[in-house]
C-alpha cells in the first residue's frame, strides 16, 4: 500500500506543476465585493484541485482508516508547509526587485487584509483554511512555526517602514500621494507583492528604466534606516540627557548625511564618467554582455558534444547517422536551443561534397525554423554546392550572393574569413567566377597593429633590429622537418632505454618470449572483443536524438584502438592507476591520432610542406637578411599560397567527458578481454585463465576511487623481462625542426599534433572564448614564437656521467633515484597468525603500507628519471627545439612534458645552446659568477666578491671537471650539482684554450630576479623601503630580503623573551634565513597564516637540535612576526594586496568572475567556480567530477579573492618576460626564460641585464593599477539594468567607490632600477 501511496503522489506534484502552469489566477479588481466572494472561493478551488483531487483520489485508493487519514494529512501539511515557504522566498526576491512599486495600506489589528484589497485576498491560496476543512485535527507543529516566522517577519518589516516615514524627507511630494498608505506594514503588503509580481512585471516592465531613481532612493533610504535603528539601539543602554544630547544628535545626523551627499556625488561622478567613456574591450552594456556570455557559456559544452559527435559520424562515413541525429535535435524545442548556425554547417558541408543543392535548401529551411541567421561557412558551402554542380543555373548563384550582401557579408568575407577543406576553395571561387568572371579574392595578410605602447616601437621601428639567424642551412632545416613530419604521422616514437643493457639470460629470453607471444594473443581478442561491442552499439541505438560512443570507435583503424590498449598495459605501474586517469589518456590518444587524420582527410599535409619549406628562408643562415618576424612571414606566406585548404583547419576538440567516457569504454574492455594461464610462470600452479588487470577501489583521503591494477604475474613477467625499448606520444619528444610559429589562437607549435596555445583545466573552455575576441594578441605570440625558436643540444659527457650513476645504484645526494632493488623489502605476516598480538599486528600493518608507499614513490622517480634520461640519450646526437605555450596567467612553459629546460637540476645540466657565441672579454667572468650562484654560497657579497671567490677554489673547480667521480667531488656540496659540474667543464675548456675570449661556449648563463613578486609590488606602489629590500635601488651590495626579514623577527624574539615571553626564549639562536625564507617568498603570492605556519613548521622540524615538543607554538609564533615583519618592510604591497583581495571579493560576490587585461593584451579570467558535480555513468562504475571550472555555477568567493593578487602578479612577471624577449630578439640574442629566471650566452649576459631594467622600468612605467581600475568598472560597473540597481545598488555602489579609490603611490624613482646591478644578477 506504501508504493500505491508513493506514485498517487508523484502524481500529485506532476498535475500540480501542470496546473502552475495555466493562467486561473485573474484579476479581480473591478469587481464588487459579493461578486468577489463568490468568485474568490472558485479561484481557490481551482488553484487548489489538484492537490484536493489527488486527496480525493488517495481517499478512493486507500482504505478509510483513522491512522492512514491522519498520515495523509500529515502529509498534505508537509506540502502545503512547503509551498507556502517557497511563496515566502519568492516574495522577499519580489520585495526587493519591486520595492520602488508597493503601495502600503493601513494595518489592521486583527491581521486581516484591508476591505478594498480583493485582487490580493483571491490570489493568495489559504492552505490552512483548505486543512482545516478537511478535517477538525489541530494544525501541525509545522503550521505553527511557519506562522510564528511570519508573523517575525511583518513585525520587522513594520518596524523598518516607520523608520524610512520617520527619516526620509527628500521627497515629500512623491511621499504625500502614498501617505496613507505608508504608515503600516502589513501581512497583505507582503502577499500583494508575492502574488502580484508576474503580473507587474510583464504589464509595467517599459516602465521599469523610469524609475530607477526611486529604487535608488528607497535603497538608500532603507540601508540609512536600518543603520539609525541599530545606532539608536546601541546608544539607548547610554542615553545622552538635555539639550546637548539632542544637539550632537543632529551635529551627527548632519555630518553623515554630508558625507552620504558627498558619497552619492562621487558615485554619481563616476556613472556618468563611466557613461562618457567608449571602452575598447566591452560593450556599452558590459552587465548585459556578462549575462549574454554565460547563457552562451551554458548550451557551449552541449554545443561541442554534438559537434564533435557529428563531425566523427561524418569522418567515419555514417552520413545518415548524422543527419538523422540533427534532424532528431531539430524537431524538439527543449533540444533544438542547443543547436547554432555552425551544427547545421556540418551536415550542409557533406551534402556540398555530393553536390546535392536540394538537400542544402532544405538546412537552409531548417535554420530559419530555428530562428538562425545563415553565416559565412552557410553560404559557403551553398556556393561550393554550386560550383560542384554542372547543372547549377547562374540565377541561383545571383540571388545566393545577393542574399549574402543583404544579411552585410561580402565574397572577400567568404576567402579571407572561411576554413577551407580540401578543394573547397576552388569549388567556391569557380562558382563566383560563373557570375562574375574578373573576380578575384583580395586577402588582406593578418597584420594587425598591436595596441600597446610597449612593443610599439619594437614593430614600427626596425631599422636597428637584428633578428637572429638559425646555424643551420636551409636544405639541413627542409631535412629536419621530414624527421619531425614522419614521427608526427606516425603519433608514437619507440626509443631505447638507458638502463643497463645486462646480458641476456636464458629467463630473460624466456620471458620476452612469452610476453610477445601474450601481446600477440590478446591483439586478437581485443580486436574481436572491439569489432563486436561495435557491432552491439551500432544497432541497439534505438532513439536517433542520444549521442553513443559508436562515431568515436569508428574514426580510426580497428588496429590502431588495439595499439592504444596493448600500448596502455605496457606503461601501468605496478601499484596500478587510477581508472580516471587511465581512462583519459587512452581518450587523448584516440584524439590525437584522430585529428592527425582529420588533418591528411582534408589535404593539409602537402600544403604544410610548402609553406615550411618557403619559411625556412627565413630562419636558415645560408639565405638572406630579413627584417619581419616569424609570424609575419609565415602569414604572409599562407596569403601567398591561399589556394587548397586551410592550414588552420578549425577541427572541434572532443569535450573532455567525451575523451573519459570513450578512454572508460576501452579500459572495461581490456579487463573483460585481457586473460593469461595463472600457470605460465610457476607450472606448479593449477591452470586457469585469469584477468591480468584488476578493477578494484581505493581511497585517496575520503574518497573512493576506482583503479586499474596488473596483476602480480603480469609486473614480475615485465620486470624479468627487462624489455629494453619505450614507447611514447611523439609530442613528448622535443621537435626535430623549429616549431611552427603561432599566428592566431588554434594554429601553432607542432606541425601535425594538436597543441592549445593556453593550458588550462580539463573542460574549462572560458579562457579560449576570451582569447578568440581578443584582437591584439600579437605581441604574446611573437614571445612565444621567440622561445621557441631556441636550438638545444645535449652535454654527451654529461649525461654520460649521470646515466652511470643511474645504472648504478642511484644516488639520493645527487638526485639520481636507486633502482627498486634498493627499495625496502614489503613485511608479510599472517594476520590470523595467533602468536601475534592486536598491537603487533597493528604495528606490522603499518610497517607494510609504509614499505608499500615507499615503493611505490621510489618506483615513480625511478620511471620518471628514466623517461627524461632516455628522451636525452635517443636525441644526444640532434639539436632540437621546445615548442611553448603558456597558462591562463601568461606564464610560458614548454610543450614536451618530461625533458626541458623547466625540470629539475638534472634536466637543466645536460641541456646546452645548440649554438655557440664567443666567450668575449667578460664571459669568462660570468662563467664564475654563475658558478658560485649554483653553489648557493656568497649570496650577500657583491659580484667581485663572488668572482675573486670564484678564482680562489679554481684548483677544486678543474678537479671536478678532470674527475667528477674520483677527485675531491667539490662540486657534489653545491645546491645544484649537476649544473656546478657542467659550469666547471666549461671553466676547464675555456682557461685552456689557447684564447679564452675566443673559446666558443654553450653554457647557458642564468640571471635570477631577487624575490621577483615583491620586486612587482614595490614598483607598484613606488615604496622605497620596499624596492631597497628587493634591490630595485642601485647598492654596492646585494640586498637580501629573506635575511633581513629574518633580522626584524629576531628583533622582536629578542624583545619578546625579554618581556618572559617562554617560547621566544625557547626560539633563541634557531631563527635563520632559511627558517622564514619560503613563507617570504610565497606571502607575495597569496600563503594564508595557516600555509605559513606549516612552512615554518617544516623547516624547524629540519633542525635536529630544536625541541620538538615546541614545535607547534613555535610555528604560530614565527608566522605571526613574519607577516608583521612584512607589514612593516612593505606597507605599499599589503595597501595594493588589500585592495585587489577586497576588488576581487566584491566582484565575485556580485557573480562574476575575475578578469583582467595584461599591459600586453592578454585577457585573463579566473577559472575558479563553485564545484558540482557531475556522474559519468559506464559499465565498469559511476565515475565522479568535481568540476569547479563550470562558469554556469557561481564564482568561489574565497578561491577568487585568495588568488588574484598572486594571479596579477604573475601575470606582470609573464608580461616583463615577454617584453625582454622580445627586445633581445631584436637586439639578436639568444633569450629562454624559467619564469623569473632568465638565460643567455655568457657574452650576451650584460646586454641581456640592460634590456631586462629598460624593460621593467618601462612596465612599470605604465599607469598599471590605474588601467586595471579602468578596466574593472567598465567591466563590472556600466549599464547595469534597471531591476539590478534596484536589487543589488549598495553592493554595486560600494563596488565602484573600491575600484575608483586606487591605493595612493610612494616616491620611489624607477629609473633608479636600470642602475641597479643586483636587480637581476
Amino acid at each position: 500500500m506504501s508504493l500505491l501511496r508513493v506514485c498517487a503522489f508523484a502524481k500529485c506534484l506532476s498535475r500540480r506543476s501542470l496546473f502552475e502552469k495555466c493562467p486561473v489566477r485573474v484579476s479581480l479588481a473591478d469587481r464588487c465585493e459579493l461578486c468577489v466572494s463568490i468568485i474568490d472561493g472558485g479561484v481557490r478551488r481551482i488553484s487548489e484541485t489538484p492537490l484536493l483531487l489527488q486527496r480525493r483520489n488517495i481517499s478512493f485508493v486507500i482504505p478509510k482508516r483513522d491512522d492512514t487519514k491522519k498520515r495523509i494529512l500529515e502529509q498534505s501539511q508537509l506540502l502545503d508547509v512547503l509551498e507556502a515557504r517557497i511563496q515566502q522566498l519568492q516574495s522577499d526576491i519580489v520585495l526587493d526587485v519591486h520595492h520602488a512599486k508597493v503601495h502600503f495600506v493601513k494595518a489592521v489589528l486583527s491581521g486581516k487584509g484591508p476591505k478594498g484589497a480583493p485582487k490580493e485576498k483571491s490570489d493568495t491560496p489559504k492552505s490552512g483554511k483548505t486543512l482545516k476543512a478537511a478535517s477538525k485535527s489541530q494544525p501541525s507543529r509545522w503550521m505553527a512555526k511557519l506562522t510564528q516566522e511570519k508573523k517575525n517577519k511583518l513585525t520587522k518589516q513594520q518596524h523598518l517602514q516607520q523608520s524610512i516615514q520617520k527619516n526620509v524627507k527628500e521627497k515629500p511630494a512623491a511621499e504625500s500621494k502614498g501617505s496613507k498608505s505608508s504608515s503600516t506594514l502589513p501581512g497583505t503588503s507582503h502577499k500583494t507583492i508575492s502574488k502580484t509580481a508576474p503580473l507587474i512585471k510583464n504589464s509595467r516592465r517599459m516602465k521599469l528604466s523610469d524609475e530607477i531613481r526611486a529604487a535608488v532612493l528607497s535603497a538608500e533610504a532603507a540601508a540609512m534606516a536600518h543603520k539609525e535603528s541599530k545606532n539608536k539601539q546601541k546608544g539607548s543602554k547610554n542615553p545622552v540627557p538635555g539639550k546637548e544630547g539632542r544637539k550632537q544628535t543632529v551635529t551627527e545626523a548632519q555630518s553623515s548625511a554630508e558625507e552620504q551627499a558627498e558619497e552619492q556625488a562621487m558615485v554619481e561622478e563616476l556613472e556618468r564618467r563611466l557613461s562618457q567613456q567608449v571602452s575598447q574591450w566591452t560593450s556599452p552594456n558590459s552587465w548585459q554582455r556578462l549575462q549574454d556570455d554565460s547563457e552562451a557559456a551554458a548550451c557551449g559544452d552541449i554545443q561541442l558534444s554534438i559537434r564533435s559527435y557529428l563531425e566523427a559520424c561524418v569522418f567515419s562515413g555514417a552520413v545518415e547517422r548524422a543527419q538523422r541525429f540533427l534532424l532528431s535535435q531539430h524537431r524538439v524545442m527543449s533540444r533544438r536551443k542547443h543547436l547554432n548556425t555552425d551544427v547545421y554547417n556540418i551536415m550542409m558541408r557533406v551534402w556540398a561534397k555530393k553536390a546535392t543543392l536540394n538537400q542544402i535548401g532544405r538546412i537552409f529551411i531548417l535554420l530559419e525554423e530555428a530562428g538562425l541567421k545563415p553565416n559565412l561557412g552557410s553560404y559557403c558551402t551553398a556556393l561550393e554546392c554550386m560550383g560542384r554542380n554542372p547543372n547549377c543555373s547562374p540565377k541561383v548563384i545571383t540571388r545566393c550572393l545577393s542574399q549574402m550582401e543583404e544579411d552585410g557579408l561580402s565574397v572577400d568575407d567568404l576567402f579571407s574569413r572561411c576554413v577551407f577543406r580540401q578543394d573547397e576553395r576552388d569549388m567556391v571561387l569557380k562558382a563566383v567566377h560563373i557570375v562574375q568572371p574578373d573576380y578575384q579574392p583580395s586577402l588582406k595578410a593578418s597584420t594587425t597593429e598591436c595596441s600597446s605602447s610597449l612593443v610599439h616601437d619594437f614593430y614600427t621601428q626596425r631599422s636597428d633590429h637584428q633578428f637572429p639567424k638559425l646555424d643551420f642551412t636551409q636544405e639541413e632545416l627542409q631535412r629536419r622537418f621530414r624527421l619531425q613530419l614522419s614521427m608526427e604521422q606516425a603519433c608514437t616514437v619507440t626509443i631505447d632505454s638507458v638502463e643497463a643493457a645486462k646480458p641476456v639470460t636464458e629467463h630473460m629470453a624466456k620471458m620476452r618470449e612469452l610476453l610477445a607471444d601474450q601481446r600477440a594473443q590478446w591483439q586478437k581478442i581485443l580486436l574481436q572483443a572491439l569489432r563486436d561491442s561495435k557491432m552491439i552499439l551500432a544497432n541497439t541505438n534505438t532513439k536517433d536524438y542520444r549521442l553513443n560512443l559508436y562515431p568515436y570507435l569508428c574514426v580510426l583503424e580497428e588496429r590502431e584502438y588495439v595499439d592504444i590498449m596493448i600500448q596502455s598495459v605496457a606503461n601501468l605501474p605496478p601499484s596500478g592507476e587510477s581508472l580516471k586517469i587511465l581512462a583519459r589518456d587512452l581518450g587523448n590518444r584516440v584524439y590525437t591520432k584522430y585529428s592527425v587524420r582529420q588533418k591528411h582527410q582534408n589535404q593539409m599535409v602537402e600544403k604544410l610542406r610548402n609553406i615550411y619549406n618557403a619559411y625556412t628562408d627565413l630562419l636558415a643562415k645560408d639565405t638572406k637578411e630579413y627584417d619581419i618576424l616569424p609570424s609575419e612571414q609565415w602569414s604572409k606566406l599562407e596569403a601567398d599560397q591561399s589556394s587548397g585548404p586551410s592550414l588552420q583547419g578549425g577541427e572541434t576538440h572532443w569535450p573532455y567527458i567525451v575523451s573519459l567516457e570513450l578512454g572508460t569504454y576501452m579500459v572495461d574492455m581490456m579487463v573483460k578481454n585481457l586473460k593469461i594461464n595463472s600457470d605460465i610462470v610457476n607450472p606448479a600452479f593449477e591452470r586457469k585463465r585469469i584477468p591480468i588487470l584488476y578493477h578494484m577501489y581505493t581511497f585517496r583521503s575520503t574518497r573512493q576511487v576506482g583503479f586499474i591494477k596488473p596483476h602480480p604475474i603480469l609486473t614480475q613477467m615485465q620486470q624479468d623481462a627487462m624489455e629494453t625499448k619505450l614507447t611514447f606520444d611523439s609530442y613528448v619528444i622535443p621537435m626535430l625542426c623549429p616549431p611552427v610559429p603561432w599566428t592566431s589562437v588554434k594554429f601553432g607549435a607542432y606541425l601535425l599534433t594538436p597543441a592549445k596555445l593556453m593550458r588550462t583545466v580539463e573542460g574549462a573552455t572560458q579562457h579560449e572564448v576570451l582569447l578568440e575576441k581578443c584582437q591584439n594578441l600579437l605581441p604574446v605570440l611573437d614571445s612565444l614564437n621567440q622561445l621557441g625558436n631556441c636550438a638545444w643540444s645535449i652535454n654527451k659527457p654529461l649525461l654520460d656521467i649521470i646515466i652511470s650513476i643511474f645504472n648504478d645504484r642511484g644516488s639520493d645526494k645527487l638526485d639520481i633515484p636507486p633502482p627498486m632493488s634498493e627499495a625496502p623489502k614489503i613485511p608479510h605476516f599472517n594476520v590470523q597468525d595467533p602468536t601475534y598480538t592486536a598491537s603487533e599486528k597493528a604495528h606490522m600493518k603499518r610497517e607494510v603500507i609504509t614499505a608499500k608507499k615507499k615503493c611505490s614513490e621510489m618506483h615513480s622517480l625511478r620511471m620518471d628519471a628514466l623517461y627524461k634520461l632516455s628522451i636525452a640519450n635517443h636525441i644526444r646526437d640532434e639539436i632540437f627545439w621546445f615548442p611553448h605555450n603558456m597558462d591562463f596567467r601568461g606564464r610560458t612553459y614548454p610543450c614536451p612534458p618530461y625533458f626541458n629546460h623547466l625540470g629539475s637540476d638534472v634536466t637543466r645540466a645536460v641541456l646546452m645552446f645548440a649554438e655557440g657565441k664567443p666567450l668575449g672579454p667578460k664571459g669568462l667572468d660570468w662563467l664564475k659568477i654563475h658558478l658560485v650562484n649554483l653553489t648557493g654560497q656568497k649570496k650577500r657579497s657583491s659580484l667581485e666578491g663572488r668572482l675573486e671567490y670564484a678564482n680562489s677554489i679554481m684548483e677544486d673547480v678543474l678537479d671536478s671537471a678532470d674527475n667528477p667521480l674520483n677527485g675531491k667531488k667539490w662540486w657534489m656540496n653545491a645546491d645544484e650539482p649537476w649544473q656546478a659540474l657542467g659550469c666547471c667543464m666549461e671553466i676547464a675548456n675555456a682557461v685552456r684554450s689557447p684564447d679564452p675570449t675566443q673559446f666558443i661556449s654553450h653554457y647557458p648563463v642564468h640571471q635570477d630576479g631577487s624575490c621577483n613578486g615583491l620586486q612587482h609590488y614595490a614598483a607598484l606602489g613606488r615604496d622605497v623601503i620596499g624596492a631597497t629590500s628587493v634591490n630595485l635601488m642601485p647598492c654596492d651590495v646585494p640586498q637580501d630580503v629573506y635575511s633581513g626579514v629574518a633580522q626584524q623577527v629576531e628583533e622582536f624574539r629578542v624583545r619578546d623573551a625579554k618581556s618572559g615571553l617562554k617560547i621566544a626564549q625557547v626560539l633563541e639562536g634557531f631563527i635563520s634565513r632559511k627558517v622564514v625564507k619560503q613563507t617570504v617568498m610565497t606571502v607575495v603570492y597569496g600563503v594564508t597564516r595557516y600555509g605559513g605556519r606549516l612552512q615554518i613548521e617544516k623547516r624547524l622540524k629540519e633542525i635536529d637540535e630544536f625541541p620538538k615538543e615546541h614545535v607547534w607554538d613555535a610555528s604560530h609564533y614565527l608566522v605571526r612576526l613574519v607577516f608583521s615583519g612584512l607589514k612593516e618592510m612593505f606597507t605599499g604591497t599589503r595597501e595594493i594586496q588589500d585592495w585587489l583581495t577586497e576588488s576581487a571579493r566584491l566582484i565575485s560576490k556580485s557573480g562574476h568572475t575575475v578578469e583582467w587585461v595584461t599591459p600586453l593584451g592578454l585577457p585573463i579570467i579566473q577559472p575558479y567556480h563553485r564545484t558540482r558535480n557531475q556522474v559519468l555513468k559506464s559499465a565498469m562504475q559511476h565515475i565522479n567530477l568535481q568540476i569547479s571550472h563550470d562558469s554556469k555555477e557561481r564564482p568561489d568567493t574565497v578561491k577568487q579573492k585568495n588568488a588574484f593578487p598572486p594571479n596579477f602578479i604573475h601575470s606582470l612577471d609573464s608580461t616583463h618576460m615577454m617584453l625582454t624577449a622580445l627586445h633581445c630578439y631584436s637586439a639578436g640574442l639568444t633569450f629562454v626564460s624559467v619564469h623569473d629566471c632568465f638565460w643567455t650566452h655568457a657574452l650576451t649576459v650584460d646586454t641581456m641585464n640592460k634590456v631586462c631594467r629598460q624593460q621593467f622600468v618601462a612596465l612599470h612605467s605604465q599607469p598599471i593599477l590605474q588601467e586595471l581600475s579602468n578596466f574593472l568598472l567598465q567591466k563590472y560597473c556600466t549599464g547595469l539594468p534597471a531591476e539590478a540597481k534596484k536589487k543589488k545598488y549598495q553592493e554595486y555602489r560600494r563596488l565602484m567607490l573600491l575600484l575608483a579609490k586606487v591605493p595612493q603611490t610612494g616616491e620611489f624613482d624607477l629609473q633608479r632600477v636600470k642602475e641597479s646591478t643586483y636587480f637581476f644578477s
